[in-house]
């Protein structure tokens, strides 16, 4: 029973870690809503761009 299909790749692992650097580097610089706001951006691109590759992969 071999199977073609591959399971497809999570990104949120990935958008949680942005989230958390963005909110971080934020404290360090003053201003945490921004650091999130950028690290939900930051996150949402790589998300897309993950999500992309993965259904071009199958």
């Amino acid at each position: 029973m071999a199977s073609n299909s591959k399971a497809p790749l999570a990104g949120g692992f990935l958008l949680c870690l942005c989230l958390l650097a963005g909110a971080l580097a934020g404290v360090f610089l003053g201003q945490p809503s921004i650091g999130f706001l950028a690290g939900a951006g930051v996150g949402l691109v790589i998300l897309i761009l993950l999500w992309l590759w993965d259904r071009r992969r199958t």
